[in-house]
């Protein structure tokens, strides 16, 4: 029997283990009951668990024939603070939170290859680490695991990723060799003038003036200072400012995010952002600070583990439902940190067409049970591929 025909024999408690997740979903570093049900199912199944990495983390570590590679897989628990719109039976049971984004069904799907993995420990060499991982969703639960010694803890050559993606036919996957998603920083902006009557505006210093200007010059910061081939967005999100229509207010905020492939383009974003508010500010009379945060940092593949994954992918589904030329995607994920210490990769598998507002971070979404069993098959040969393959 293939590994995807047993998991399909226990497709109808991992259904039942998805949905359950979906209608208790929690916040970022708040997966009590999530990791707790994860926990308590690798310890059922007989895997070394650890639980508290990262504050709510869970790694299982399935460990082979002594000797051998180690390698890490991982999923992401967290759900997203979204009043669900759905009606069907598992919907979200907490008012604000749902399963927006798929993590019930990414850890349901680890949770199936770690049954498998156990059951078959005797057959391969090495370890396969299993990183349930909190904060996704924004708080960086990946650095937070890093910091909390996950690969001093539990060494791994590689680690890698899996998301569920709208759009792509059901069970397929997409596969990049590089940047697969984009970096994600933040800026806030305070524009400071003077107040005064909206009747006198010559008695005061307009700083709304001076941030509309700002908001249209930020936008040439794509077009005119970057290269064409260098992708990149920068978008002004939030514009606060007044409360009456009578007062010229005495100051403006801004905020915004920036995305990035690369470290060498963000470098320049920020730098040219704080140029156009040194301009603006003179031009117009106004003091301007500015606040560049970095976030997530962009998602680039390691070309060799690509290669594997797309492998992988191709001898479970075929080579006509693997997609290597899928564009990248401007969203962020903090798989990126563990990139930055380790080689691997992050693939995407389809969740089907994305009809009705099933699309990701939309309170219409759910993710898609008829894919479990490929994607928990997916972590099950890939694992023992990379085991078995030469360092």
């Amino acid at each position: 029997m293939s590994v995807i025909e047993s998991l399909r024999r226990s497709h109808a408690e991992l259904v039942e283990i998805r949905r359950d997740i979906h209608a208790h979903p929690e916040l970022s570093f708040a997966e009590h009951r999530t990791a707790a049900l994860v926990a308590d199912r690798l310890e059922a199944l007989g895997i070394e668990t650890h639980r508290g990495i990262g504050r709510t983390g869970v790694v299982g570590v399935v460990r082979g024939r002594p000797g051998g590679r180690a390698v890490g897989l991982r999923a992401d628990m967290d759900a997203l603070p979204i009043q669900e719109h759905n009606t069907f039976a598992h919907r979200s049971r907490h008012a604000g939170c749902m399963h927006a984004c798929g993590h019930d069904g990414h850890t349901t799907m680890l949770l199936g290859a770690a049954e498998v993995l156990a059951a078959q420990a005797a057959d391969f060499e090495g370890t396969v680490n299993l990183v349930f991982q909190p904060a996704e969703e924004g708080d960086g639960g990946a650095q937070a695991m890093i910091d909390d010694g996950l690969f001093e803890r539990f060494p791994m050559e590689a680690i890698f990723g899996m998301h569920n993606w709208p759009g792509l036919d059901a069970g397929s996957f997409a596969v990049h060799r590089g940047p697969t998603m984009a970096s994600a920083d933040r800026f806030d902006v305070e524009v400071r003038g003077h107040g005064a009557h909206a009747a006198m505006p010559h008695l005061g210093i307009d700083p709304v003036v001076a941030a509309a200007a700002l908001v249209q010059a930020v936008q040439t910061i794509a077009s005119r200072t970057l290269d064409p081939h260098d992708p990149a967005v920068v978008s002004v999100t939030m514009f606060n400012a007044g409360e009456a229509y009578n007062v010229i207010p005495d100051r403006v905020r801004l905020s915004g995010t920036v995305r990035a492939f690369s470290a060498g383009v963000q470098d320049r974003i920020e730098a040219r952002l704080g140029e156009i508010c040194a301009g603006i500010g003179a031009a117009y009379g106004v003091e301007i600070a500015l606040d560049y945060r970095r976030g997530y940092p962009a998602t680039i593949n390691t070309v060799a583990e690509a290669d594997l994954c797309q492998a992988v992918a191709t001898t479970l589904v075929g080579a006509h439902h693997v997609a290597a030329d899928m564009r990248p995607s401007m969203g962020a994920e903090d798989f990126a940190f563990y990139l930055q210490h380790k080689p691997g990769c992050y693939v995407w598998i389809g969740n089907g067409p994305g009809e009705g507002g099933c699309t990701l971070h939309n309170p219409h979404y759910d993710f898609n049970d008829e894919i479990i069993p490929v994607g928990a098959a997916y972590w099950v040969e890939l694992a023992r591929r990379f085991l078995a393959s030469p360092h």
